[in-house]
């Protein structure tokens, strides 16, 4: 049975991250940790699949995952380098299966930088059945693992690649996920999770109010302070179980974040691009209002012409907009003729009395 809590949790997550790349507003990092969410979410739902289908999981989620990049990237983005003059490059067919950056110029490294979520999502995919054993035979030690490494890139200045340190920023995260779906979470008593939440989020303001980046208190420049905080607010969010109704809204969201996410980088830098060109206001009321506008109605045409794709992936039936309800033909009634072609008399009764 689908669990509209995290469904609900999940869009407010989408909604979120589009709006934060609209605005810029460094207190939405805070508000809603949305990237950490994402990957919580994912790492419940990785479980769930795989106790239910085995190692096959990891190909229905690579199957859900990687067409509808393909569409962005092999069919429009890696075509446009190369007619732009981007000399072909081994690396550009990366953008197949993203397991390191792949090979990006011109425009498209702007349009596409926000890739990186699903390279780090195919490798917490691919190591999910190694992971999930570990986390059950040693449930705290796996989920404290990806913190202390954290720990020791950040305060001894280790520089690894950034699909290891990114690993290690969200995989307490992904933990998390497996611990939720495992019932972990539901097992400590609320007053007990409060209190462990209080006992990440204390260090995280300090180390985020110590720390500051270049964007000041975004948590997106301060990888410690990001993952304590964002383990604090998963701890909440994740003990929660409230009721959600089925509502159209979760649907499409659901059916379509991640054509949004893919899509709205794009989306967003062209509308701000015209809004400059035409002297249009950026910032503020005036200039958030009509770009978010113009940036909803654009992904709306995107969606439409290949939200379907992640349908397709999906093994649902193709759909312009997910969630509609598709009328069931209903049969008539059985004559009432008897094999002669007349009406047995008690029938006829009836007919005569209705």
């Amino acid at each position: 049975m689908r669990n509209r809590y995290l469904d609900l949790l999940r869009a407010i997550a989408t909604v979120r991250v589009v709006v934060y790349h609209l605005t810029g507003w460094s207190a939405l990092t805070v508000v809603f940790p949305a990237m950490s969410v994402m990957f919580a979410l994912a790492g419940s739902l990785m479980a769930a699949s795989l106790d239910r289908s085995g190692v096959w999981a990891v190909e229905r989620r690579l199957r859900r995952l990687l067409p509808s990049l393909w569409v962005l990237a092999l069919l429009i983005a890696v075509p446009a380098m190369l007619i732009a003059g981007t000399p072909f490059d081994v690396h550009l067919l990366l953008w197949g299966f993203p397991l390191v950056d792949p090979e990006v110029s011109g425009r498209w490294a702007e349009l596409l930088n926000h890739a990186w979520y699903l390279r780090d999502f195919l490798w917490f995919v691919l190591l999910s059945p190694l992971l999930l054993p570990v986390f059950r035979r040693f449930p705290l030690v796996a989920v404290l693992i990806p913190y202390v490494i954290l720990l020791v890139f950040e305060i001894g200045g280790v520089k690894p690649v950034n699909v290891v340190h990114d690993l290690a920023l969200y995989g307490g995260a992904w933990m998390l996920g497996f611990a939720h779906h495992d019932g972990y979470l539901k097992r400590i008593p609320r007053r007990w999770m409060f209190t462990i939440a209080a006992a990440l989020a204390v260090p995280a303001a300090v180390w985020t109010l110590t720390h500051p980046g270049p964007r000041g208190y975004d948590l997106n420049d301060i990888p410690i302070g990001n993952a304590l905080w964002s383990a604090a607010f998963v701890l909440v969010a994740l003990s929660c179980s409230p009721m959600v109704g089925e509502h159209r809204v979760l649907t499409v969201l659901n059916s379509r974040a991640l054509s949004i996410y893919l899509w709205h980088i794009p989306v967003l830098v062209l509308v701000t691009e015209f809004g400059q060109r035409h002297g249009l206001p950026i910032m503020g009321v005036y200039g958030y209002g009509w770009r978010l506008v113009v940036v909803v109605a654009l992904l709306g045409v995107v969606l439409a012409l290949v939200g379907w794709v992640e349908d397709v992936a999906a093994g649902r039936r193709p759909s312009l907009v997910p969630g509609r309800r598709i009328p069931v033909p209903v049969s008539p009634a059985p004559a009432l003729q008897g094999v002669d072609g007349k009406v047995p008399a008690a029938r006829a009764e009836i007919q005569h009395v209705r």
